[in-house]
């Protein structure tokens, strides 16, 4: 099936459960916007570009989700209404979420960060899986009993997530699908598009969307605060300074180099970090298929190459030479400057949504050493040796 016709086959099984209209997104809301009594609990995203937040009286919020990448695409509509009061009339167009849940499940890594930054083990009753997941707590919950494995996306067991008792369940309607069997049993599917921002402190502020529906609005404004400035703070350091240093990313697989574009996540991060990507003129947002020539004549002679894989064992330079012998001819890999991240050695998916600011500082500890202490140890991303 091609990505057409299997996107627009997503859109129909999962649109039932979502009250969407570009139209009525786009018309004008009759209730006035109401400040709510202490500041510290409004959600107002800053970076993220995926959701927006009305405030109505009595603390009822409508929540608007639309896609980061393309502002024309499907836009759903949720109204967060607290248990204990009474809502005001709410748009016709808003389906009606009582809050705080009580149980959710979380279809992604991503997803499961918010909850794991914000504390917040007990909402969560249901995994698609265990995974490159490393997080202790969650591991345990999953061998308890208390959190349920339901299946990867287009193999879900209905009677699991029945089982789970969730409120409402987050999930990522523009990847794979299998929601058929999830609107089957009329639990309410949120979309969680944090994947889809373009900047990583806009991916890592989803962690305010989560936080209004579990009630921890004030941490997770806290946590996104100091998560803010110490990323902006390395950031406009690495903007001062004048050398600039080459990067590329990605590996040999199938006949074809999987990059990302010049619009994409991490070339927004190498930028923030203080260097060039060989991309970054590329006006993708998403993967990039390249044969070898290509990408040779595009970085033969980039000081670093980026690689994040799941290695079995020890990833080494001859493997990478045994993966393709003319990786050998790059300068980065002549000059052993391969930045490396194994995630079968480290919990990247679920810890580094919600550290931006930790990632960012291993690639400026690799592109500019003397902006930070000689002993600093990096969390994700090491120079290969």
């Amino acid at each position: 099936m091609n990505k057409i016709s299997l996107y627009g086959l997503l859109l129909i099984t999962i649109s039932f459960a979502f009250s969407c209209s570009n139209n009525k997104s786009k018309q004008s809301i009759s209730h006035k916007e109401i400040a709510i009594s202490d500041s510290s609990l409004y959600i107002h995203p800053e970076y993220a570009k995926g959701f927006t937040v009305k405030y109505l009286k009595d603390g009822v919020r409508l929540l608007d989700i639309q896609d980061p990448q393309d502002k024309n695409e499907l836009s759903y509509h949720f109204a967060l209404v607290p248990k204990e009061g009474k809502a005001p009339a709410i748009p016709s167009e808003y389906t009606v979420i009582p809050v705080p849940i009580d149980h959710t499940i979380c279809m992604t890594l991503l997803q499961l960060s918010n909850f794991i930054a914000l504390n917040a083990y007990d909402y969560i009753s249901g995994i698609t899986s265990t995974k490159n997941l490393y997080n202790e707590t969650i591991l345990s919950r999953v061998k308890d009993g208390k959190i349920v494995k339901i299946g990867q996306e287009g193999y879900f067991d209905a009677e699991i997530i029945m089982a789970a008792n969730p409120d409402v369940i987050f999930i990522s309607p523009f990847k794979r699908g299998g929601y058929e069997v999830i609107k089957e049993t009329g639990i309410t599917l949120v979309p969680h598009l944090g994947y889809k921002e373009l900047e990583p402190l806009a991916q890592a502020e989803w962690v305010k969307f989560i936080a209004m529906f579990i009630g921890k609005e004030k941490e997770a404004n806290q946590l996104f605060e100091g998560i803010t400035k110490r990323y902006n703070d390395l950031k406009n350091q690495a903007s001062k300074l004048k050398e600039r240093p080459v990067v590329f990313s990605g590996e040999m697989h199938g006949g074809n180099w999987y990059a990302v574009g010049g619009k994409s996540f991490l070339a927004q991060m190498f930028a923030d970090a203080g260097a060039d990507y060989v991309l970054k003129d590329d006006p993708s947002s998403g993967g990039v298929n390249i044969d070898f020539e290509k990408m040779y004549n595009l970085a033969a002679n980039a000081d670093y190459w980026r690689i994040l894989n799941s290695f079995p064992g020890e990833f080494t330079y001859e493997a990478l030479k045994a993966s393709e012998p003319r990786n050998v001819d790059f300068k980065a890999f002549k000059e052993k400057k391969i930045i490396y991240c194994n995630m079968k050695q480290s919990p990247y998916y679920e810890r580094s949504p919600m550290e931006p600011d930790v990632v960012l500082k291993d690639f400026v500890y690799i592109f500019h050493p003397e902006l930070l202490p000689e002993d600093y140890q990096p969390s994700f991303y090491k120079l290969l040796r």
